[in-house]
């Protein structure tokens, strides 16, 4: 049971997707990356892009902590739905709609919006067992839909390698957390 951990609607329990289809993000690396972000000074009034979004738990700690609008991602059809449930949980408690839903492929999300979309915070925890080169497919379009100043945060296996990052994108931190490595990034 995931749960949206501060801001406006801390203290939430959030929908979950049913089945073992998705892999949450543990509410430990939630709040260690969550408090990085903090930090970065990032999410005030931010745009934000959960790709591969699952439950949408990431975006919506994203609403809840500020951040001006948030699309989520999500191609599986629970997981898309589940992510309907918790964007209008969190519009209701918030007192209107951050959040958007997008059932779609990230790559093909990615290559049908506007050229001049821009997002300031970008998640993507894709199923582990993506490969490299779909996880490609998606950060070479991603690269040019970055505001200046953004960061990417990439969930992974510990046992994956290194993306290998495109042009316009490049690797400043990473940390690990048991079977998790998050990598984050930022536009160069």
């Amino acid at each position: 049971m995931s749960r949206i951990i501060a801001g406006a609607a801390g203290g939430t329990t959030l929908y979950s997707v049913p089945g073992d289809g998705t892999r949450p993000t543990t509410d430990r690396v939630k709040e260690a990356l969550f408090s990085r972000l903090e930090s970065y000074d990032i999410l005030q009034d931010a745009r934000v892009l959960d790709l591969f979004a699952g439950s949408g738990a990431l975006g919506v700690e994203s609403a809840s902590r500020g951040a001006r609008s948030v699309d989520l991602v999500e191609l599986a059809d629970k997981a898309a739905a589940t992510c309907r449930s918790n964007a209008d949980l969190v519009s209701k408690l918030l007192g209107h709609s951050r959040v958007n839903v997008h059932r779609a492929k990230a790559e093909t999300y990615l290559m049908r919006v506007p050229a001049d979309v821009r997002w300031d915070l970008v998640f993507i925890d894709p199923p582990y067992a993506l490969t490299e080169g779909e996880l490609d497919a998606v950060l070479t379009p991603l690269a040019g839909h970055l505001a200046e100043g953004a960061v990417v945060v990439l969930e992974r296996s510990t046992r994956s390698p290194e993306p290998g990052w495109p042009a316009g994108l490049e690797r400043f931190s990473e940390k690990k957390y048991g079977e998790t490595t998050l990598w984050f990034a930022e536009p160069k």
